[in-house]
């Protein structure tokens, strides 16, 4: 009965939201109940003091590894990085004319247009990643805004509305004016009347009615006010045609084979809310800030091949890619942010709960294919300016690019960026049957000029590239709870760091929090020993 009815706490809500949705659903939950913050960034860490001589080894020249050698270079210690590319950023890279990728099996060679780039990793930045955006401040970094979300972008589904892309806009309001209209007719029947009070019935009716556009009979239909949202069949104009007409809304089951409340969610997760960011010129740009500071500490084409530590120190047993020399670096202290699918491979002298750790560690896939046309045909054809358009197929989405917007001349949208098995299914083609997959897919959003429009490509396929063999941290509920401690705790004189060592997994905002976060605990232990 609904008087036997106790409310829960707010602990025990949290509780439940946290066994029914994981972790990333109790976060959020926290911080709509002032539980919890956008993010944990406080300010740079705050270290000094180190002891005269101490010294640092980093493995790993990605962000979590350079702010680790930036922060712990200003205390006092003496840094090394040993890094296996040839270049500094790791993820945070960006690829230009003239630039070869390099994976396993194949080598392409970039061809874009002086000024066009494709980032292959991190692209965006959320307003909330307070550590990212300290440090591109701190490291003069420009940045510009990420047109995240376009309400003119497409969305494709196979089997809705005849394989024919339709609009996000009409999509998004046909939605909730169906919605409002079902939720008004429920409260109208009384079915709620249980649940909710006859004040609240009566406010949320009023809702419904401004929130879906509903007539004055609390239906969703075609009208003017669905026209100021929805969009015409015949937009205001002037002199004696200028009264705008407007176009015909989806019917219910249309709508609901768009599937357009999987888009919305998309936009309503903490990660991907307006406003966002990017660097002037390519994400790669955040990289070269830090490599300005630390980049004399670095060792590149240095594959390490064995880690083992003793009471005295830390050493790191390696061979140099590009001439076959052999070699060991030493320090007292260690910063390991090899990804885990190629820590896994490397003799590492840790316990034999953190070898678990690392080994329950896969790492998903993700492919990027970035195509550029000979003119911005998205902004001049379709007045489409920067945003995504969604499909079900294996490219799962295009995006348009934010920057250049009204300019001439060749530009680079991103053609694909699948997880899944879209991403495998595509990390299995040489790439050059990448890109025509990508071009035979996105035609459907652009028929007359996606091919016809095509100048050059180029992708990335991250469980091909040799130094991480994978995109991302892809942990469980499961896996989290039984190995991310022993994973993130410091052993001996060796701590590790990167995204797959924070709760803000694939974000470059979890790779410097968990760095900040290690080499606050090492410089502690160091202070302390």
């Amino acid at each position: 009965m609904l008087e036997d009815f106790t409310p829960p706490t707010r602990r025990q809500l949290l509780t439940m939201i946290g066994k029914a949705g994981g972790a990333a659903a109790l976060y959020q939950a926290m911080t709509v109940l002032g539980h919890a913050k956008d993010s944990q960034f406080n300010g740079p860490p705050k270290l000094s003091g180190a002891k005269p001589g101490a010294s640092v080894l980093v493995l790993g020249a990605g962000l979590a590894g350079m702010l680790a050698a930036y922060e712990l270079t200003k205390a006092g210690y003496k840094v090394q990085i040993l890094e296996f590319q040839g270049r500094a950023g790791g993820r945070n890279y960006t690829v230009r004319g003239g630039d070869t990728i390099n994976e396993i099996g194949s080598k392409q060679e970039v061809t874009f247009a002086p000024g066009n780039y494709l980032n292959p990793g991190p692209w965006r930045i959320p307003y909330h990643h307070r550590t990212v955006l300290h440090y591109c401040k701190e490291l003069g970094v420009q940045l510009e805004p990420f047109l995240q979300i376009n309400h003119n972008a497409l969305i494709h589904g196979k089997k809705a509305f005849g394989g024919k892309p339709q609009p996000y806009r009409d999509l998004m309001v046909d939605w909730k004016g169906h919605v409002s209209e079902l939720l008004g007719k429920s409260l109208n029947a009384g079915a709620l009347d249980t649940t909710v009070t006859a004040e609240d019935k009566a406010r949320l009716l009023e809702a419904m009615r401004a929130w879906g556009v509903l007539d004055k009979d609390m239906k969703y239909t075609k009208s003017d006010k669905v026209g100021e949202q929805r969009g015409w069949e015949r937009p205001p104009g002037g002199g004696v045609n200028g009264a705008p007409i407007p176009n015909d809304p989806f019917s219910l089951s249309e709508t609901l084979d768009s599937g357009i409340w999987n888009t919305l969610g998309f936009y309503a997760e903490h990660v991907m809310q307006t406003t966002m960011f990017q660097p002037k010129g390519g994400m790669d740009h955040i990289g070269k800030g830090f490599q300005a500071k630390v980049g004399k500490l670095i060792r590149f084409n240095t594959r390490v091949s064995k880690i083992a530590q003793d009471d005295r120190g830390v050493t790191a047993s390696w061979t140099d890619t590009k001439t076959g020399q052999t070699g060991e670096s030493h320090a007292d202290w260690m910063v390991c942010t090899i990804p885990a699918p190629v820590l896994n491979q490397i003799d590492f002298q840790v316990s034999p709960a953190k070898k678990a750790a690392i080994r329950a560690l896969p790492y998903g896939n993700s492919v990027k294919i970035g195509l550029e046309m000979k003119r911005r045909f998205w902004e001049t054809d379709y007045a489409i300016y920067g945003g995504i358009s969604f499909t079900d197929q294996a490219i799962s989405l295009i995006s348009y690019p934010s920057a250049g917007c009204f300019t001439d001349g060749p530009a680079v949208l991103l053609g694909a960026y699948p997880f899944g098995a879209g991403a495998y299914m595509l990390a299995g083609m040489t790439p050059e049957k990448r890109i025509q997959a990508a071009l035979d897919q996105g035609s459907v959003f652009h028929p007359a000029e996606y091919k016809a429009e095509f100048r050059s490509g180029a992708s990335v396929a991250w469980n091909r590239m040799p130094w991480i063999l994978g995109c991302c941290a892809a942990w469980t509920e499961e896996s989290r709870a039984a190995h991310y401690q022993d994973l993130v705790s410091m052993e001996g004189r060796i701590v590790l760091a990167g995204e797959h060592c924070s709760y803000y997994g694939c974000w470059q905002e979890g790779a410097l929090l968990s760095s900040i976060d290690a080499i606050t605990r090492l410089h502690q232990r160091a202070s302390a020993a």
